[in-house]
This record gives C-alpha cells, structure tokens and sequence, in this order.
C-alpha cells in the first residue's frame, strides 16, 4: 500500500473538513478539542509525518494522555474513541497504514467509571458570578454563566432561547424545540419546558434586555435571548463565554499552576480552553445540579428543571456523599 504523507495540523483540519456537514458543530467542536491533545502531543515528539504512526506510539500518546490530563476513565475512554474514529478516517485517504485503528485503546468502564466527574463547585461558582455581578455586570457572559449555573440548562437549550420566551411577570423562561427556525433542543418535544427564575435572575435579565443585548434578529427573523451583534450567539461563543471566566486567573489574578500569567497562551480571548483549570458548561449544570440536590431540592423537581430522569440524575450528576444524603434524610426523621 502506497501512503501519502501527511502532517499531522494538515490532517485534523481535512478531518474537520470533511466532517463538517454530517455531524453538529458541537460535535465538531469536542472532536477539534480531544484531537487537538494528540496534535500536541505529535509535535513534541517531533512526529511530523502521520505514514509512520505506529500501534506502539498511539499507547504511548494515550499514557502520556492520561497523566498529562489526569483523566478519569470516563474522559480517557471519550478521548481514545474520538482518537481511534480520525485513525480510521486517516486510513480512508491513505494517511496511515490500514487497521491502525483496531490498535487504538481505550478503557473498558464498569460501575462507577461511567460516572463523569467534572463539577464546578458551589464554592467557586460564588466567586465567579461575584466577579462578573462586580466587572461584567448584565454582560453575555454574566447572563450566559447565570443561566447555565441557575437554570440547569444544556448549552443548547441557552442558545434556543428567544426574549418573547422570558416571561417576567411570570419570572419563568419557556425552553421550546424549534427545529424549522434554527433551534433544536438535545431531547426534542420532551425536552420542552418551563423553568422558574429567581428574582435576581430576573433583575439580571432586565437590565441585560434593557441596557445591553444587542438589537438584533437571527436569520429566521426570531430575536435570539442571547445576541451577538451579528445576531444568535452560537454555542461556541456560549462555551467561550464559560472558559474564559472559569480560568481561576480572571478571578484571582494567581495562577493556580504556577504560570506567568503576563506569558501563558491561555490568557488569549481564543485561548482560553488551553487553561488546565477551565470548566466547561456541563461543569456549571452538573454543579448548580449537586448544589440544589445538596440544597435538599427533591430529585424530581432537579430532574424536571434540568430536563434529565430521576436515574440518570443519580447516575450521572448527583455529586454528594453517602454521608450528606444519610444527613439530608435525617430532616425526615421528626415526621416518621
């Protein structure tokens, strides 16, 4: 078989390319993300043409992975999958030896390994939207890492929101599956909703809508609740949004990794995800779900905020200890 060279920042973006119209861009933008460690990865070990990767080197890449990032087996297995999915993409325009995949591992998860563990904690959580009620008040980044903490809500649904769906009198947002004008929500009619909103959420929003949000329309002629003065913020500006505010040297002026802030590359507005303790939005709405269970919230009234079933609530995003539940159902020990 006759392989072509390749490098390996050329292949990615033919990926990418290539991938474009099949999939959702935040599927893109996770596959752009994980791949992205591997191209890294390549460049320090001076591997500069992928025809001579070998089964042996893509071991070494998923070690050097895993203490690199400190990864979960949750995470690892996410990665390596995405990893061994481009091999074989590669193997399809001769840019690496045929089944070079098959020799992509990754762990095999049982029990609690399938639990994601990432959570911006209560604690931190304070800080940050304290920081952005103090220097960023009423921006799209204030309202966006708001929501996502408050409201429990996927990124997906942020970006689906209109302003005719923030009811104030009501202090209520509508989340609504609207797949002919543009927004999709992740479960579709079932995901439709409505979620009650705190009075500073509200005043919050006020301001946002009175003072700050762009006037603007959305291709569909739809006034989009999160703007951008080009119209709806995509969900890649929303993540942004949260990266760059969850960085701990926005907050503390420190680095909690010893890096000269002044240098490092993730003080960049679009680099911000290079930041080791950045959150992700899942972080925020798994956090602000353990917050409110932790709260004494009942597990239905999460689930049905949150748009997520009472099992897979316990499964997936119920972060408390087996001895602060034992202490929350002690509260129904007077009435038994």
């Amino acid at each position: 078989m006759n392989l072509e060279p390749i490098e390996p920042d050329r292949s990615l973006e033919l990926y990418i390319a290539d991938r474009e119209n099949s999939v959702t861009q935040a599927t893109i933008y996770s596959h752009r993300s994980r791949l992205g460690h591997f191209i890294r990865w390549c460049d320090d070990e001076g591997i500069t043409n992928l025809n001579e990767l070998s089964g042996r080197q893509l071991h070494e890449f998923r070690i050097w992975r895993r203490m690199e990032g400190d990864l979960s087996p949750a995470t690892e297995k996410t990665q390596m999958d995405t990893l061994r999915v481009f091999i074989k993409w590669l193997e399809s325009i001769d840019g690496v030896e045929q089944d070079l995949h098959t020799k992509v591992l990754s762990p095999n998860l049982t029990g609690d390994d399938n639990i994601r563990d990432e959570m911006l904690g209560s604690e931190r959580a304070d800080r940050i939207l304290n920081y952005l009620e103090k220097y960023e008040y009423a921006s799209r980044p204030h309202i966006v890492l708001t929501l996502m903490w408050h409201t429990m809500m996927r990124v997906g649904e942020i970006h689906a929101l209109d302003c005719a769906d923030y009811d104030p009198a009501k202090q209520s947002l509508e989340v609504v599956h609207r797949p002919g004008t543009g927004t999709t929500l992740k479960n579709q009619g079932k995901g439709e909703r409505f979620v009650a909103l705190s009075d500073h959420v509200c005043e919050l929003l006020d301001d946002w809508l009175e003072h700050t949000r762009p006037s603007v329309t959305d291709e569909h002629g739809r006034e989009p609740l999160i703007a951008t003065s080009q119209g709806r913020a995509h969900t890649t500006t929303l993540r942004g949004d949260c990266y760059r505010f969850t960085r701990p040297c926005v907050v503390t002026g420190e680095c909690p990794h010893g890096r000269e802030i002044e240098q490092c590359e993730a003080t960049a507005y679009d680099g911000a995800s290079g930041c080791p303790s950045v959150e992700s939005p899942h972080a925020l709405r798994r956090g602000g779900i353990t917050h409110a269970l932790q709260e004494g919230w009942p597990m239905k009234a999460v689930g049905d905020r949150a748009n997520v079933s009472e099992t897979v609530l316990s499964m997936h995003y119920d972060s408390r200890s087996e001895v602060e539940k034992m202490e929350q159902r002690r509260d129904y020990l007077d009435d038994f």
